[in-house]
Order: C-alpha cells, then structure tokens, then sequence
C-alpha cells in the first residue's frame, strides 16, 4: 500500500473512531468509546505509517 492510501485509511478510522466516542458519549456506552479510542490509535499509526513511506520514497 502506498503511503498516500495509508493516510488515507488513518484519516477515516479517525473520523470514525471520533464520532464512536461521540456516541458512546452520549449514549453512556463505555464499550463504544473504547472501540472509538482504539479505532482512532489505529488510524493514527496508519498515518505515521504513510508518512514514513512518503519520507522513504523521497530522494
């Protein structure tokens, strides 16, 4: 996978982790705000994986 489609894929686990704690916020549900935390810890090691390939495929 290329380092701009693993951004790309981080971005959204984090959208969607985000509006999954949201929810369990507002529903009082602790098992979607943890999945919501956890979604969005994945997204975001996507992304600095993205950004490493980027850094490596430079010149």
């Amino acid at each position: 996978m290329s380092g701009t489609k693993d951004k790309a894929k981080g971005l959204a686990n984090e959208a969607v982790g985000n509006v999954k704690q949201g929810v369990g916020e507002v529903t009082g549900s602790e098992k979607l705000k943890t999945e919501g935390k956890a979604q969005e810890i994945k997204g975001e090691a996507q992304q600095t994986v993205g950004k490493v390939k980027d850094a490596v495929k430079k010149p």
